[in-house]
């Protein structure tokens, strides 16, 4: 992983073998970012994806192998119980054009992933909650 700082913004290298949400997890502790958007493009050749289930308050979850295209990449780091947390969904292609999307579990780049993340100062954290069960943003 590499990056170049301008302002409150940051361009991102993730190269080949990194895991996205490792990667910019281990990067915002370094960087002292709790807050941020995130958007990118690349290429992983394997995914882990899903779809949340409301009724079963739980991930239904798909791995992916091979070389998918990542169309878009988008999501927000923020905090929860005083750690980084990483919410991302990503769409990817297959060698047909056909995407797939959902909710990033993981990701392992294949060949290059291209990230903008935008800082923003302040904080939000998040919290578990029992009724829709999921970690939901929490503003005091």
């Amino acid at each position: 992983m590499d990056y170049k700082k301008f302002g409150n913004t940051y361009v991102m290298r993730i190269d080949r073998g990194e895991e996205i949400i490792e990667t910019l997890k281990k990067f915002c502790i370094e960087n002292e970012i709790n807050l941020a958007s995130v958007k990118g493009i690349g290429l992983v050749n394997k995914a882990k994806i899903g779809i949340f289930d409301t009724s079963k308050k739980k991930y239904n979850f798909i791995e992916l192998t091979g070389d998918y295209e990542i169309t878009s990449l988008l999501g927000n780091i923020s905090t929860m119980n005083d750690e980084i947390c990483i919410h991302l969904h990503i769409n990817l292609a297959d060698h047909e054009c056909k995407t797939y999307g959902g909710h990033l579990d993981l990701g392992i780049i294949g060949v290059t992933g291209e990230l903008i993340i935008e800082a923003i100062d302040g904080k939000v954290d998040r919290a578990f909650n029992e009724e829709i069960g999921s970690n939901l943003l929490k503003f005091d």
